[in-house]
């Protein structure tokens, strides 16, 4: 594909490969400006970054001893994240390590349990109780007295709370909902700092463990990553060897 020269400054080219390398240099923000307008913005700083260049090599910045001290320091920080990119390079996980790992630890990999469950919230127990007659009577659905009596904005979708696990909920409720039995309405309102609830336990899904296939990549990149700081500690513990540390404090 073409490299489309986007600019000229002083003779210099500014390409569309140049914006794009800009933009990879951002990581995940270069995202939000890979659209025309972005691209423009991204185009414009490039040629004042260039302005700013031919500016400094017109006056001779490069030979300032100001100039020169932080290009040393550049020049080294460069050279030292080299050296541990290179320290690091030759670690790998192979799939046998993870596969290892995840047997023998599985424990690690159980999703936990959830509940779906509707509620209807109010103010006393005489009016849950009230309610719950009238539901237990076939007199109202329990969505549609949650859609009449409830003062929590789960009464819009007949009082359903969706999916979710222990600790989600106050501690009242999550005791109560996890010990209920799946189309259960409780008996007597459960009181919570909210008020009053009558709940309904819709269905339960018991914690299971994770397949290896869904989380590979991902403990693959974990596994990497401990290796990787394991391989760093034992490289500076080397050096320090080769080269000795006095450290003042």
């Amino acid at each position: 594909m073409e490299n489309k020269i986007l600019a000229t400054v002083g003779g210099f080219a500014i390409t569309d490969a140049d914006v794009t390398e800009f933009l990879r240099g951002m990581g995940k923000n270069g995202q939000a400006y890979d659209n025309p307008e972005g691209r423009k913005a991204v185009l414009s700083e490039l040629v004042s970054q260039k302005l700013l260049l031919l500016d400094a090599q017109k006056n001779l910045l490069e030979a300032e001893p100001a100039f020169k001290a932080q290009l040393k320091k550049a020049k080294e920080g460069l050279l030292a994240s080299y050296a541990l990119e290179k320290a690091l390079s030759a670690v790998r996980v192979t799939d046998k390590e993870v596969e290892d790992y995840y047997n023998e630890n599985k424990e690690k990999f159980v999703s936990p349990a959830t509940v779906n469950a509707s509620h209807i919230l109010v103010d006393t127990a005489e009016t849950a109780k009230e309610i719950l007659a009238k539901i237990e009577s076939g007199a109202l659905s329990f969505e549609d007295a949650a859609k009449e009596y409830s003062s929590c904005p789960s009464k819009e979708n007949g009082g359903s709370l969706g999916d979710f696990s222990r600790g989600q909920m106050v501690p009242e409720f999550d005791s109560a909902v996890f010990a209920m039995e799946i189309g259960e309405i409780t008996k007597e309102p459960v009181q919570t700092q909210f008020g009053f609830h009558l709940i309904r336990l819709n269905s339960k899904n018991e914690g299971e463990t994770v397949q290896l296939e869904k989380i590979k990549d991902k403990l693959s990149q974990q596994l990497l990553m401990q290796k990787q700081q394991r391989a760093y500690e034992s490289k500076i513990n080397q050096l320090k060897i080769l080269f000795p540390v006095d450290m003042a404090l």
